[in-house]
């Protein structure tokens, strides 16, 4: 069943050049958590993507610069505290407007200017949003926003973080994963990608995927991330939102399971992920 998503994901042309594979805004990052930003970026742009931009605090522009080489860096207004200020809102928009799609959320931190920001970024963007992490916290009692959206968003959460923006506890929320996600996605308008054991992806026409690759050992910090990096790069790619998700979740999946055949899972992290997706793209016929 998978293989007919993966069939959406695009072919290189001979004669293409990195403006037709989608341009990806990545905004994430916090003192601290520059990490996230980095893994997000990376996965998209090793998803196939032609232009990848991370958006990060002003302060930590210089080091992105490092740590990235390929992915080009914006820098934007920050708070006293060094995460992104609700005043980056202009300077993202403007951004926005000459690219396909933003990743929103990974390592941003928690705190009113990043809850402003968010809300206002959803109110305003007109082109798809791939919600993750902080970004997702910051809906935390104000799911309704989602719904507003005339563009189509995917939200990325794991159990804890759709328990906040549920008012559920995690348990309940692990309970029923497939059920809930539908009803998220319904209630929204949102595809849901429900990450943990046997992710769930739900569309809110009713679609369900269930994912089956993957394994333990990508219980490890910033997974998550490289997935989110992936769903924005397939959407900018040209593949709809919920095969994007569809199509990540299961690649993410193969890459975790050709790291655990190389390395084995207990020293597994995120970065061996990055380091086998050509290999998961190349086995899945891409």
């Amino acid at each position: 069943m998978v293989h007919e998503y993966i069939e959406k994901i695009p072919g290189r042309r001979e004669d293409s050049h990195k403006g037709d594979y989608g341009k990806v805004l990545v905004i994430a990052g916090s003192p601290g958590m520059t990490g996230a930003a980095y893994l997000a970026s990376q996965g998209a742009l090793l998803s196939g993507s032609g232009l990848v931009t991370c958006g990060v605090p002003q302060s930590l522009n210089a080091i992105m610069e490092v740590k990235l080489t390929e992915v080009m860096t914006l820098a934007l207004p920050e708070t006293q505290e060094g995460t992104i200020s609700a005043k980056a809102k202009v300077k993202i928009l403007d951004f926005a407007e000459k690219c396909d799609v933003i990743a929103i959320g990974p390592g941003l931190g928690r705190n009113k200017d990043i809850q402003t920001l968010i809300n206002d970024l959803l109110e305003a963007v007109e082109i798809p949003v791939v919600l993750d992490a902080d970004g997702i916290n910051a809906l935390e009692g104000r799911m309704e926003i989602l719904t507003k959206r005339e563009a189509r968003t995917v939200i990325t959460p794991h159990p804890g973080e759709m328990s906040r923006l549920m008012g559920k506890s995690a348990g309940i929320v692990q309970s029923n994963r497939e059920e809930f996600a539908k009803s998220i996605a319904e209630v929204t308008g949102s595809v849901v990608c429900l990450k943990g054991h046997r992710t769930v992806v739900a569309s809110p026409e009713g679609n369900t995927y269930i994912n089956e690759t993957g394994n333990s050992g990508m219980a490890s910090g910033g997974t998550g991330d490289v997935l989110t990096g992936m769903i924005a790069s397939f959407i900018g790619q040209g593949v709809g939102d919920y095969s994007a998700a569809v199509c990540a979740a299961y690649l993410h999946g193969l890459s975790g399971d050709i790291a655990s055949e190389k390395k084995g899972q207990f020293s597994m992290i995120a970065t061996d992920l990055l380091e086998y997706l050509p290999e998961a793209f190349k086995k899945a016929g891409i």
